[in-house]
This record gives structure tokens, C-alpha cells and sequence, in this order.
């Protein structure tokens, strides 16, 4: 059984119908958050709506998976008021990814529970993805080798070109999200912290990249990068700018993180994209750059 919430942004009908059949074809049983389908501007419903969904959900005896119905924004305004003692008693599977990030974070920084960054109930849900949630979350193995998807390395735009920064092996429990997520929360008591050892994996959509320069500006500054034992960067969409003057999004990953002494690389499968696998953040992993590939050492489910 999985419990639907909107915990960030809300849907329509439209969506919500569409998130509905994803479940029903991936064989899967629902019940719905009481305010899934509530819209409160910006947001899904107020903080307090979207957090009795959330407590609702892992309180839930027969909810075996939360499944977030989109990322949006809103999930970090609830932060401070989650009930992590009833989340850490009460373990399942959360998943969702983009506003999604912040929960991740807040959740397994406060629990040590592991999460799942991946699609959104109301994802397009390619092959592609609906086979490495499958093989995440289902039918769960390791050592789980996950590769480049195919659709993703054909595509000729340049932001689906998969490119080493540095090149090497690296190994650590996996952290990571949206890049705007992450320097959002840097600063509160939900930030990245206990950093060192760790494996990080960054996406962003639709930012340009002068703003992308100040997103890795204010991470570098706030979290020790070169202590991680590895970066993994998904897609970047939308984020080129259309004229020549600036810098591309890869001139600025490489400033930022080329002279780290670690581990990189940019443009493995995960993002705001259709072809996207799902990380289980928390769990042991390998980062191979000369492969392109990332390997899960470890189960996330048990």
C-alpha cells in the first residue's frame, strides 16, 4: 500500500489522475493524503495540512511507501515541525525528488533512515525509470550496477553530454539533491553536515548559469567539498543560456569542483529528466567516472 501526499506544490485533477494510473501500473494499492488534492497557491495546502498528510503517512500501519505527487515548493517551510521521532519509529520508503530534496535531507540527517530520490507520483515514467524503481525499491539487489540510459546518451542536446571533471573511483554513503534545495538549507539546522567520506549527487533544472555559479558558491562555502569522497552532477536542463556570451552550465561545474583533488562528474541519468534511476540516499556507493556509472553497494529496502 502507498500513501499519496503533496508536499510542496499541488496538482490538478488532470495530474492527480495521472498519478493514480503510475501507481495502478506499477502494481501498486494507494491511499491518499486528505489534502493530496488541496491547493493553497504556491503551495499544496498550509503547513499544517501538509504535515498532518506527512505524519499521517508513516503513522499509517498498512502505508508501506510515501509517494510525494510532485516537487514544486513548500517542503522546507514544514521542516521545523516534522515529528521525526514518529518517522524514525515508523520506517518506510519516502520518495520523490527536486522540492522533495529537502525532506530527504532533514529526514535522514534526523532519523538515519535511507530515502529515495527519485520520480514523482505524476512522472512520465519511461522504461527506463520505471525499471530502476522497480529494481530500487521492489526487487532490490547488491552490488547494483546503474548505467547510463541509452535514450539520455543518444539525445544531441549539450546538456545530456556526459562529461568526466575528475577522473576516478569513489566510495561513500550517497547524500545529495537539488543544488537549490541544498543552498537553501545551508545556514539552518537542516543543512548538509557530517559531509566527510560522503558521496554527493547534485541536479537542478532551469537556472541560469551566473546563478548556478552563486549556488556552488554558497555550497563550497558552507560544506567542505573537497572532505566528500566523490560528485556525482545529474542533467542540467533548461539551464544554457541561448546566447554565447556566458558561460555554459559545464564551464561552471568544472571551475567549481575540477581543482577539488575528488572524484567528478557531470551528466549521469538522474534530474529533472524522463530517463531518470532512483538513489537511495543513505546507502553505501561506488562512483566510477570512467564508466559513468554509479553502483549501490548496499540494499535500500530491507
Amino acid at each position: 500500500m502507498v500513501g499519496i501526499i503533496a508536499p510542496s506544490s499541488g496538482i490538478n485533477d488532470a495530474e492527480f489522475a495521472k498519478a493514480v494510473q503510475n501507481m495502478a501500473d506499477l502494481g501498486l494499492k494507494i491511499k491518499t493524503g486528505k489534502f493530496a488534492k488541496s491547493v493553497n497557491g504556491f503551495i499544496a495546502g498550509t503547513d499544517k495540512e501538509r504535515l498532518e498528510d506527512l505524519h499521517w503517512a508513516f503513522n499509517d500501519k498498512e502505508i508501506k511507501a510515501v509517494w510525494c505527487v510532485r516537487g514544486g515548493y513548500g517542503a522546507t517551510r514544514c521542516l521545523p515541525d516534522i515529528d521525526y521521532n514518529l518517522i524514525k519509529k515508523n520506517p518506510k520508503i519516502l520518495i520523490g525528488y527536486s522540492d522533495i530534496t529537502a525532506l530527504h535531507t532533514a529526514i535522514h540527517q534526523n532519523t538515519g533512515l535511507v530515502t529515495f530520490h527519485g520520480p514523482v507520483a505524476t512522472s512520465t515514467f519511461s522504461d527506463y525509470a520505471k525499471n530502476h524503481v522497480v529494481n530500487t525499491l521492489m526487487n532490490p539487489s547488491a552490488p547494483y550496477k546503474v548505467e547510463l540510459s541509452p535514450v539520455n546518451v543518444a539525445k544531441e542536446a549539450p546538456e545530456f553530454k556526459t562529461r568526466v571533471i575528475v577522473k576516478g573511483k569513489g566510495r561513500g554513503k550517497l547524500i545529495g539533491g537539488n543544488l537549490s534545495l541544498l543552498t537553501a538549507m545551508a545556514g539552518t539546522p537542516f543543512a548538509l553536515k557530517n559531509t566527510k567520506g560522503k558521496l554527493l549527487f547534485i541536479e537542478d533544472v532551469g537556472e541560469r548559469p551566473y546563478r548556478l555559479d552563486r549556488m556552488f558558491v554558497q555550497l563550497k562555502q558552507s560544506v567542505d567539498l573537497r572532505e566528500l569522497a566523490g560528485i556525482a552532477l545529474g542533467v542540467f536542463t533548461e539551464c544554457d543560456p541561448p546566447d554565447t556570451i556566458s558561460q555554459t552550465v559545464f564551464d561552471v561545474v568544472q571551475d567549481h569542483l575540477g581543482n577539488l583533488g575528488i572524484p567528478a562528474i557531470y551528466g549521469l541519468s538522474f534530474g529533472h529528466i524522463r530517463d531518470q534511476f532512483t538513489l537511495p540516499v543513505g546507502i553505501e556507493v561506488e562512483l566510477d567516472t570512467g564508466n559513468a556509472t554509479m553502483t549501490f553497494l548496499e540494499s535500500g529496502v530491507s
